[in-house]
Order: C-alpha cells, then structure tokens, then sequence
C-alpha cells in the first residue's frame, strides 16, 4: 500500500482540490494521511469530510513541516511512504504511481524517487519554467549521475523501511530538511529523478514574493546547512 502524506497548516484553499483528484482517480492501494499542525481555517473538517486520516499536533510549539511529515509517517501504514505538499497534484495518480513502483521493483538498491517538478500549466510564468528547469536539471544530475541525493519538498517517494532506519526528517531543520533527507537517504541506497513522472504545484511561494528573494532564501539556508549544519532562517512563513 501507499501512504501519501500532506502537511498542513490552513490549506483549505488547495487540500481539498488535491484529495479529491487521488480519490477520484487512484484506484492502487493506498491511504491518504493530512498531518495538521493546529490550522486555525477548514483545513481539518475538509480532509475528513474527505476521507482522510487526519493527524491532529497537540503540542504547545509551532510544528514545522519535518514534524509534521513525521507524524504522518508514525500514523502510515504503507510500504512506501509519499510526502507531498498541499498544493501538488498528481493528475493521473494510478499510472503515475504504477510506474513508480515498477522502478523500486526493478531496483532493489533503490529507496528514494522524485519526480519533474512544474507549476500548473495555467499559472505558470517564464521565470516559473526557466527556473524549475534549471533546478530539475541540477536534481537529475545530482541524483542519477553523481548519486547524491537532493530533492524539494513538494514530491517525495521513499521505501518505508529506510525511512524508518534514518529516523525520518530532521526536526531541528526548519527548512532544506527535504534535501537532507535525500541526502541522508543516497548514503544507504540509491536515490533518483524519474524523468518519465510529472508532479504539479502551485509555485505559490515565488509568485507571493518573487523569484530574486526566494532564490536568496534557498541559496543563503542551503550554505548554512552546508557550513553550519543547520538552516539560517528561524522559521520557513507559510505562503498562500
């Protein structure tokens, strides 16, 4: 079975349009897991509405998405585990997820696929395309070449039972805890982007804010995770 996991805090704008597009299309085993961290909209009400298994945070402190992925993993019941963003979209889920299976089943060493990251063709903007591509470029060639994982955040298919092993995501990373996941996860397997599978986004974060300053944000947390083993920002703002 799959476990596909979203975390959320105050989705309700895109959850409900991304569950509804797995359920009426993916007919593989699978589960779909929304792992909240205290939203305060109708985030919650329409992921159960839905169907979903809804991980409710209790805490006292701000859960971080690393926290809430694994809670979502703790909550899972599949042999494969899939972390996706609120707002990506599979939309042929059972031939998407066919063929990713297939890819573990040919690779026993394999534990860990991306995918081709582009924002939804309607929104999508020069800049969109000439930096995904850039960045999908530098992901295959990290991935498939040289074998050193890195990924973004917003698809992730990873063998359960290496997640496992690793711990699961690095909760003191308030952000680049997705590529050092990969990262971790190329040194006991194989990790890879499929060129064959496509998951759509928003790019919501680039059109709130523009690409020059993100750009600066995932450069400047990238070095110092690098440098310092931990991210520079304090705290990853949720974008709408």
């Amino acid at each position: 079975m799959i476990s596909i996991i979203f975390p959320t805090l105050n989705e309700e704008s895109c959850i409900g349009d991304s569950i509804r597009l797995i359920n009426s299309k993916m007919t593989l085993p699978h589960e779909i897991i929304v792992s909240d961290g205290k939203s305060t909209d109708k985030t919650v009400s329409i992921a159960k509405s839905l169907g979903a298994k809804v991980v409710e945070y209790a805490g006292e402190k701000r859960q971080n998405i690393s926290m809430g992925r694994n809670a979502g993993a703790a909550a899972a019941s599949g042999e494969f585990l899939v972390f996706m963003d609120a707002d990506s979209r599979i939309p042929e889920p059972d031939q998407f997820f066919t063929a990713a299976l297939k890819r573990f089943d040919q690779n026993g060493k394999l534990v860990a696929l991306t995918a081709h990251l582009r924002v939804y063709p309607e929104s999508a903007t020069v800049a969109d395309r000439i930096i995904f591509g850039i960045l999908y470029f530098n992901l295959r060639f990290l991935n498939n070449v040289l074998h050193k994982g890195e990924s973004t955040g917003e698809f992730q298919m990873i063998r359960r039972s290496t997640f496992v092993s690793l711990h699961g995501f690095r909760e003191d990373l308030i952000t680049r805890e997705d590529a050092d996941m990969f990262l971790r996860l190329s040194k006991v397997g194989r990790t890879m982007v499929d060129t064959k599978l496509t998951v759509f986004h928003s790019g919501r974060r680039a059109h709130k804010i523009g690409w020059p300053k993100l750009l600066r944000q995932w450069i400047t947390n990238s070095i110092w995770v690098v440098l310092f083993n931990k991210a520079h920002a304090d705290e990853w703002t949720v974008v709408r």
